[in-house]
């Protein structure tokens, strides 16, 4: 289906891995996933993205960095949700500095989750 959104999950908790690739597949979403930062910018680099969804906290390269780069690799990069458990008053000014559009707070529910997937992906922004 060629009008799929394209999501990247990033996340080194292959429980929650699952769970969001599961998650987002029933919402009509195409799934890739990453368990550490190092195998998602390789994924961001090599495929065509519409979201990518990254933990803060992964082995090799954090959420941050991954999203820094993702951001600087086109002129019409995908859009980037942070997921993080770190304290979110802090983390949104980081997470905006790093590129992403939205900030969701650890731990959170699959419904909270859909709405800020849906928010990005068809509203432009969360």
């Amino acid at each position: 289906m060629a009008d799929r959104k394209r999501i990247l999950v990033a996340d080194d908790d292959p429980d929650l891995l699952d769970l969001l690739k599961m998650n987002l597949s029933a919402q009509g979403y195409e799934i890739l996933t990453a368990a550490n930062g190092r195998d998602a910018l390789q994924i961001a680099s090599s495929e065509p993205l519409d979201l990518a969804i990254l933990d803060v906290m992964m082995p090799y390269v954090d959420g941050y960095h991954v999203a820094n780069e993702i951001a600087g690799m086109s002129d019409d990069p995908p859009r980037i949700l942070i997921m993080t458990s770190r304290d979110s008053s802090r983390e949104k000014g980081v997470a905006a500095l790093a590129g992403a559009v939205s900030m969701l707070q650890k731990p959170f529910t699959l419904s909270e989750l859909n709405e800020s997937v849906a928010g990005i992906l068809e509203k432009g922004e969360q």
